[in-house]
């Protein structure tokens, strides 16, 4: 990859954040970090086009926190994104910057949770505000929110907001902030609507457009399988047979289509949930968290719904319909394949979609192959090793990932292999554990304390 070092004569940074890159393991800057921070650094606006994985967090997250006012606890950076699982993964990467400075607060805004603790957060006043432009129009409403004192703007994952529907929203956001603040749009595409915005909310921004180079483009082996509308179901289990995969994420273009497939999935002894945009913030949650900790082996996803999803190490991406949106192709197939590994996605066409298969082997310079795929017999079986436990406590109660590993081990005498991923919200946490001991965890905490209290807990199913 072309990265330059991070002490590059165009890009000055303090020693302490320097440190504390170098800390992180981050030793140089990719193209996108290199090429917009001197423009961000400088107060400038700017519209950046780069594939995801491509760093473009960092390098506004570098901007805002080195341009803030410590002192200041009033609104002076608004990062608007277009759901709550990117708001998230955008507020981590804030906080880990914002750590080189003293007393920067990081407050996330997002629809799905209970409105009383973010009303009390704003009451304590928050440098950086990262959300969703729902919630975020809510809280200016209702005058919790004041952004008035606004510096930065960053429009993150500007294509895909665009996409759901929320421009009235950032408009009416828009309207409530200083003319003469920066904007920092972010996109993975450039389309005649990115345009649009650009010109309505920045002033005479500088365009960037990075490239995937070679060697950061994916691995990703593509194949096609012929099925109509009533073959699909069966197709995806022969697929599943003849790839053998771990984690997989099938993609459907309608919300009914993804409970059909999962629950079909599940009569036939896969693993499976759907997630869509019905589902509430907790429901939500609880499906991510299942398939990023491996708990579940199968996720039946809408386009909209699976936009924030960073796991990492997944076999095989299904695209059970295909879509016209050849964009929103690669964004698919891109969650196969990462960091290195081998990817596959396996796209099923039907009779009359030969122009979207024409589409994707012209993007991809490809000769399109065909699967021939053998029945799946029905003692195939895609089950997971670990289940998920839920606990009654979060954040908000104090509760760390050390208090939940301490309570396995040491309380239930677990071996740390026996435990996997744990993840904190603000009122709820999450354990992996493998799953012939999940039952008996259970039963164990239920009479044991965790730092002094009793902490209800349950497996997931």
């Amino acid at each position: 990859m072309n990265t330059s070092n991070l002490a590059s004569a165009s890009i000055e940074l303090p020693e302490q954040l320097t440190g504390l890159l170098n800390d992180l393991g981050i030793r140089s800057f990719t193209p996108i970090q290199q090429q917009s921070l001197p423009d961000i650094l400088a107060g400038k606006d700017l519209i950046a086009q780069a594939q995801t994985g491509s760093g473009k967090t960092l390098a506004f997250a570098i901007g805002l926190v080195m341009q803030l006012n410590p002192r200041f606890f009033g609104c002076q950076s608004l990062v608007l994104c277009p759901t709550r699982e990117l708001a998230d993964q955008v507020a981590k990467e804030i906080r880990k910057i914002a750590r080189y400075r003293e007393n920067i607060k990081v407050l996330t805004l997002c629809g799905g949770m209970p409105f009383g603790p973010q009303i009390a957060s704003l009451e304590h006043g928050a440098h950086i505000v990262v959300g969703t432009p729902g919630r975020i129009m809510e809280h200016l409403r209702k005058g919790n929110l004041d952004l008035s004192n606004l510096n930065n703007l960053v429009l993150d994952e500007a294509d895909r907001m665009l996409d759901m529907g929320f421009i009235d929203s950032i408009r009416d956001i828009v309207a409530l902030t200083p003319k003469r603040r920066q904007t920092l749009l972010f996109s993975a595409t450039y389309s005649d609507n990115i345009a649009q915005i650009s010109e309505e909310f920045q002033r005479s921004p500088r365009f960037i457009k990075i490239e995937a180079e070679p060697d950061t483009q994916p691995n990703i082996d593509q194949y096609f399988v012929r099925a109509n509308n009533d073959q699909k179901p069966q197709a995806i289990l022969d697929t599943l047979f003849h790839v053998e995969p771990r984690q997989v994420i099938v993609f459907c273009n309608t919300k009914a289509e993804c409970d059909e497939v999962a629950d079909w999935l599940n009569q036939h002894n896969i693993s499976a949930m759907a997630i869509h945009g019905d589902f509430d913030q907790r429901d939500r949650d609880q499906v991510l968290v299942r398939f990023a900790n491996k708990s579940c082996s199968v996720l039946v996803a809408t386009d909209v719904a699976a936009r924030g999803i960073d796991v990492k190490e997944i076999d095989l991406v299904i695209n059970y319909d295909t879509t016209r949106d050849i964009d929103v192709h690669t964004h698919r197939i891109g969650r196969t394949g990462r960091a290195g590994a081998a990817g596959m996605a396996v796209s099923f066409i039907t009779q009359r979609e030969d122009y979207k298969l024409s589409d994707i082997a012209a993007r991809f310079n490809i000769e399109p192959e065909f699967l021939q795929l053998r029945n799946c017999p029905s003692s195939y079986q895609l089950q997971p090793d670990v289940a998920t436990i839920a606990f009654d406590a979060g954040k908000k109660n104090k509760l760390r990932a050390g208090d939940i590993l301490g309570a396995l081990t040491a309380g239930l005498g677990l071996e740390k292999s026996d435990v996997g991923k744990i993840d904190i919200f603000d009122f709820r946490a999450y354990v992996a554990v493998d799953k012939h001991l999940a039952r008996d965890v259970v039963k164990g905490l239920a009479q044991k304390k965790i730092k002094g209290k009793n902490i209800k807990s349950r497996v997931l199913r």
